[in-house]
This record gives C-alpha cells, structure tokens and sequence, in this order.
C-alpha cells in the first residue's frame, strides 16, 4: 500500500516523544507543557461525574448527543466568555475534544494542498503539524519580544495570500510572550481588509501572573476563531476544548467534527456543565495563578546561574514557559541527551520554527515542580549549559 501523501513529511511531537523519556521519578522534567496534577481539583471533579452518572439524567449522559455540544455547557461557557470580555453566546459555541480538534477542525474547513497559513516564529509546534497534515504551505511572519509585528503581516499578505493566520497571542507556547493590544487591533484589521481568517489559539489566558487583562483579538471580529480550552484551567485528561465562529463559518465547522468524531464525549460534557454550575472554579484558578507565579519566579531566578554569559530568555506575565536562547553556536538538540544523563529535560527549540530554526534555542516549562524542585533542577541544567 502506498504511503499516505499527507503524513511523509510530519514529524512526530519531540514533547510527546519526551515525556517517554522522562517518566523515570528521577528525572526533573521542565518539557511538557502540563498542568501540575497535584492541583487538579479532584473532589469537585468527582461530584461532577457522581452527578451526572446519577439518575435521572445519568443514563442520557451516557447516550449520543448533539455535534454542536451539551447546551447547558455551552450557556455557562458563553457566560464565562461575556463575563471575561469577549461576548459571546450558546450559538457561538462548538465543543471540541480539547482545543487541539478545534484547530484540527478549523484547518479541515479553511485549509487544503497548496494553502498558505502564515505564523509567528517560534510558534506552537502542534498546530505547525497540524498545518503540515493538511499539505499547507507555512511562512513566517517576523516576530520580536511583543510577538507578531502587524507591518511584517501586512507584508507577507501581500505577498503570498495566505487563508489564515494563526496566533496564540496571549502567553504564547513556546516564547511566553503576549502581543500588545495594539497590535492585536492592527491585525484584526487586517484580517477583514483582507477578508483573512485569524485563529486565535487561547488555552493559558487565565493564567495570568502579573499586569492587566488584554481584550482578545476576537471582540468586535467576524474574521477571528476563538480557541478555548479546560485543560489548563481544569483537568487535560478531559479532552475538553470549545471553538467560537461566527454563523457563516459554524454549519461547516459541524459537519466536519460529525466526520471527525460525531461529538464529544457526552458524560465528559455533562460533568464539566456540572462542575462548572456549582463549582468555585474562579477560586479554582486563582489558587492555580499563585502556585504558578511562585514557580515561575523561581525559575527565572535560578536562570542567571544556569546559565553562560550571553543568554537570554523571556519573563512572562503569565502562561506556562520561559524561552531560553542561548550563545550563538550552541545546538541545543546536542544538548539534550547530555541533560537526560543529568537527569533533567527540556524542549529543544529548533521544533517550534517554521522556516529556519534557531539552533541555540529552548523551552522551559515551570508549572510541574515545585519552587524547591525548580531549583535542583536548574541547578542539574547548569551543569550541562555551563
């Protein structure tokens, strides 16, 4: 059987091929980009799913249901959104299994072979993947410390009509950086002068540690999809994402997902409807917030001794990673092998771009240790860097 056309040239994720290698206890794994399990609010989830295996309705949870998804989780998600800046309602709303689908959906609708998608470098390297499956065409779009810069889109839509931007615009994964609201308003309006799809991907915003909310680039815009996602913010395990489009787009987007999967998982919905209508997920989020904060000052305090002279990285306002970039020359993916003998792990960078990679680059993720772990791990990384 020949191969499949789609699939030759994807890699697979080196986080997921990572977490395989640093399963022993041993190791002090700053790789995957995961939510701390001990923080998991395992009672509230419990009573969740008690509840809606629970008779009367527990037999329905348990049954088919409708693609769009369960619409009381749709209504309190809406709420949540309108509440939180970005109005929004039940019909707005399609239930993914996890954000990861949402995007995989939104490419399936929008994206074919020969399809421009343009990026920021680095970039989410799921959604480069993602891209990649579907035989599209990636360009970058030149990026700095705020993230993407409107005049290089304005650029790179002139000259190579992409269909769609993606972003993840708030604490992005990997560099941690957040893009100024001006510029978000810059690149919403060149979406729809260029009547030009923007995907803002959205699953770390809650987790802000330091300064002021900034408006999602999808308030006021018919041109922006709106990624959301429980898995930071609630449990990963749940698969549990939500995409907001507009009319025009959802019937689409509907009758992909019915060709994906039908629905997701209904008890799933039902549970996550419940908890979060009888849950202090607010409180929930704010306990995540200072134990977060608390590991990433660790982490960026332990960074000028782990580091050789020259280094620099990111100091994010909030999110889950600090982007390291090292002395010219340094291959970080050369590196890793000798940081495993050390018993400690992170992300080479070079995955994340999609053009011409940084070789001296990584990802830090800090929300799986404690501040104590944090230390002796930066402290074994140390070694390895210096």
């Amino acid at each position: 059987m020949p191969p499949v056309s789609s699939t030759k040239h994807v890699s697979s994720s080196p986080v997921r091929d990572l977490l395989a290698l640093t399963s022993r206890p041993e190791v002090i794994s700053f790789a995957g980009g995961l939510p701390a399990p001990e923080l998991f609010d395992l009672p509230g989830l419990r009573m969740a799913f008690h509840q809606a295996l629970s008779e009367p309705t527990g037999r329905d949870n348990l049954q088919y249901a409708p693609t769009e998804g369960n619409p009381a989780l749709r209504s309190l998600l809406a709420a949540r959104m309108t509440g939180k800046g970005l109005p929004t309602t039940e019909d707005d709303l399609l239930v993914t299994t996890g954000s990861q689908q949402a995007l995989t959906l939104v490419t399936a609708a929008l994206l074919g072979p020969g399809s421009v998608v343009a990026v920021e470098e680095p970039t989410y390297l799921a959604a480069l993947q993602c891209f990649r499956m579907a035989g599209a065409r990636v360009v970058a779009v030149a990026s700095d410390g705020h993230g993407m810069v409107p005049e290089a889109l304005e650029e790179v839509v002139r000259a190579e009509r992409p269909s769609l931007v993606y972003l993840v615009p708030t604490f992005a994964n990997p560099a941690g950086r957040t893009l100024p609201a001006e510029r978000r308003a810059a690149i919403a309006a060149l979406a729809a002068a260029h009547d030009l799809w923007v995907v803002e991907d959205d699953p770390y915003g809650e987790l802000r540690y330091r300064g002021e909310p900034i408006a999602p680039l999808a308030v006021g815009s018919d041109n922006v999809l709106h990624l959301g996602s429980f898995s930071k913010i609630g449990a990963p395990g749940l698969r549990l994402g939500w995409l907001r489009a507009p009319e025009s787009l959802m019937g689409t987007l509907v009758i992909v997902k019915q060709a994906a999967d039908l629905h997701t998982s209904t008890v799933d919905q039902a549970a996550a409807a419940i908890y979060l209508a009888t849950a202090d997920l607010d409180g929930h989020v704010a306990a995540l917030r200072t134990a977060y904060r608390s590991r990433r000052d660790a982490m960026v305090a332990a960074l000028p001794g782990a580091t050789p002279a020259g280094t620099t990285w990111t100091d994010p306002d909030g999110g889950m990673f600090v982007w390291v970039t090292l002395p010219a020359g340094t291959n970080t993916t050369e590196l890793l092998s000798a940081a495993l003998a050390h018993d400690v792990a992170y992300v080479p960078g070079p995955p994340f771009y999609a053009t011409t990679p940084d070789q001296a680059t990584l990802r830090l993720s800090f929300t799986t240790n404690a501040p104590d772990r944090i230390t002796e791990g930066m402290a074994r990384l140390a070694e390895v860097l210096r």
